[in-house]
């Protein structure tokens, strides 16, 4: 076979490579983000290095400039009017449709084939933009971004400086009254990196923490016949028991054993265990598993 010709077919077959992986990550497959988390607030934090928002109770989602990835790497299948206008450049925050909505939020964006009239009440607020410069500077590049950008579908979470203690505290109360989750803080000065730090931090009236289910508790008396509580299993690999925070529906058809939760509890036991720990959601971000093509 002439060179010329062996070139050309080699450029096909690199094209299609190309074209077959790009096709691969679109359906659903990635490299996870490396996204920042946050630690918990504790009183005698130097709040002067600082900024607050509100908690937002939604979907973390990082956009790579093409898809919404989840915290594991998986693509958020969405509507392609809903990013048409995006920018091509890496933005950190959440997919949201308001407070006390999020088990409604999470049906809808980890759905395999998206539901416009869904998308429709969800927006993307971001919060961080990933890439060099403290987070002060990245916050005034984020703003100048969104303003140009001018989609109805993306929003900018408004940042403040903090302020005292007490201050915060008013100001956590007034959210949550509103029916917010709570607060983050965010180090005016850190820069994006990823993992868990004190750069980033939740305020709330009460802590929350992840847990695998590992077995039902039949329930008794009234709850003859149902879930009476989870035992689950902390990452540290200690086990122990939930039993309040649930419906009688859920309770009809608990979480099954391996579903990750996350629980509200406050302050720990004596032997390092949470203390009065209640059920708050299935924390499944991620989206459903594509199936075979039709």
């Amino acid at each position: 076979m002439p060179i010329r010709q062996t070139r050309s077919v080699f450029r096909l077959f690199l094209s299609a490579l190309l074209l077959a992986l790009a096709i691969f990550v679109r359906a659903g497959e990635a490299s996870p983000p490396p996204v920042p988390l946050a630690n918990t607030y504790q009183q005698g934090v130097a709040l002067e290095n600082y900024w607050i928002s509100e908690k937002l109770d939604g979907v973390r989602a990082y956009w790579n400039g093409q898809s919404f990835l989840s915290r594991n790497g998986k693509v958020y299948q969405t509507p392609d009017w809903f990013t048409a206008d995006f920018p091509s450049v890496p933005l950190d925050g959440e997919l949201w449709m308001g407070r006390q909505r999020f088990a409604q939020l999470s049906g809808a964006v980890r759905k395999r084939v998206p539901v416009d009239s869904e998308w429709q009440e969800i927006r993307f607020h971001v919060f961080d933009l990933p890439g060099p410069g403290p987070f002060y500077e990245r916050y005034e590049q984020l703003k100048t971004l969104v303003a140009k950008v001018g989609s109805r579908h993306l929003r900018l979470l408004q940042q403040k400086p903090a302020s005292t203690h007490a201050e915060l505290m008013a100001e956590l109360d007034r959210v949550v009254a509103a029916g917010g989750e709570g607060l983050m803080l965010k180090r005016r000065e850190s820069y994006y990196r990823a993992g868990r730090s004190d750069d980033l931090l939740k305020v709330k009236t009460f802590e929350d923490a992840e847990a695998v289910v590992v077995k039902h508790i039949r329930g008794k008396g009234r709850l003859q016949g149902m879930m009476g509580a989870l035992e689950v299993e902390l990452p540290s690999g200690r086990r122990f028991r939930i039993g309040t925070g649930f419906s009688d529906e859920l309770r009809a058809r608990p979480p099954v054993p391996g579903t990750r939760i996350t629980f509200n509890y406050y302050g720990l036991t004596a032997t390092g265990l949470p203390r009065f720990a209640s059920f708050l959601r299935e924390r499944n971000d991620d989206p459903e598993p594509r199936g075979p093509e039709p």
